[in-house]
């Protein structure tokens, strides 16, 4: 399974879940949801933080692509599931739904998903990596040869 799509699936399902959660909340508790929303938010942008300050710190490669694809199709792919997730185990959703998940609902997830791995990423790449992985960089490093004079240099013009 590819890097982008593990993340994407792994994304969706939690934030699918979670909004099943809420509505479930807000069916049942409908005045302790002040409390719980901003908890709940919270913990979806730490889990994206810390999956994406994970990725920088092991230097996983073409980390930063990884992580915008991912939120790119774990925007649609969350309101989705959340709809299928509401309808069947919270209060009857239909279709009619859909069509706000797709859109307005995607775009907040998918910025949800984006703005903390990419936070995390950027302190996770400034932290020192593990000892393997620095071996590995290391290793992976060449010297780059003297650069060759260009057999066509360019005529001055002054």
């Amino acid at each position: 399974m590819s890097a982008w799509l593990l993340r994407a699936v792994v994304m969706s399902v939690v934030h699918a879940a979670v909004q099943v959660a809420l509505s479930a909340v807000e069916v049942r508790m409908p005045t302790d949801l002040s409390v719980v929303r901003p908890i709940v938010l919270a913990l979806l942008i730490g889990v994206a933080a810390l999956w994406g300050a994970l990725d920088g710190w092991l230097r996983r490669p073409d980390r930063g692509r990884t992580w915008f694809i991912a939120a790119l199709i774990s925007g649609p792919l969350s309101g989705v599931l959340a709809v299928i997730g509401r309808g069947v185990l919270v209060d009857q959703t239909g279709v009619s739904e859909l069509a706000p998940a797709l859109t307005g609902g995607a775009a907040f997830i998918a910025l949800l998903v984006l703005a903390p791995a990419g936070l995390g990423l950027l302190v996770g790449g400034r932290m020192q990596p593990p000892d393997d992985v620095a071996e590995r960089e290391r290793r992976g490093r060449r010297t780059e040869p003297a650069r060759r004079p260009s057999p066509h240099p360019r005529a001055r013009t002054e």
